[in-house]
């Protein structure tokens, strides 16, 4: 799946394809600039590109500037990973676009998704995250049994 999107006047391209994943931008980013998760290795994150469900990245004339992964059983639920626009490219609804291209588009849109962020809660309430229901809960890392 291919898309153009326009981000502040400039084409972007939208897409979907695994092989055209700028490994090298990925990890300068998620290893220097997110707060989550920087406890990766390199080989950790080209393990979850390999096993991943599906990433949609967002490109220009200069490479990858916006970029998302899902981890899903592709039937019933998937979880929302390492979602990031490069600052150079913020304020232009990549963002949006990127989450909106993950979550919304088939077959994406008949699952229940999930995400762990501490940030943009406005963005993902936009696509109908909520605090968690009744029905969810979780075992957080180091964690021992009683």
């Amino acid at each position: 799946m291919r898309h153009l999107f326009t981000a502040g006047g400039d084409d972007v391209e939208i897409d979907d394809d695994p092989t055209r994943v700028d490994v090298d931008a990925l990890w300068t980013f998620l290893s220097t600039e997110a707060y989550w998760a920087r406890w990766r290795r390199r080989v950790d994150l080209e393990i979850q590109l390999g096993t991943a469900w599906r990433v949609v990245g967002a490109y220009d004339g200069t490479g990858m500037i916006a970029f998302a992964r899902a981890i899903s059983d592709g039937v019933a639920l998937a979880y929302l990973a390492d979602v990031y626009v490069e600052e150079r490219a913020r304020g232009r609804g990549l963002g949006v676009e990127v989450v909106r291209t993950m979550v919304e588009d088939a077959p994406a849109e008949r699952l229940r998704w999930m995400l762990h962020t501490r940030d943009a809660h406005g963005l993902y309430a936009r696509f109908g995250f909520t605090a968690p229901d009744g029905t969810y809960v979780e075992r957080p890392p180091g964690v021992g049994s009683a």
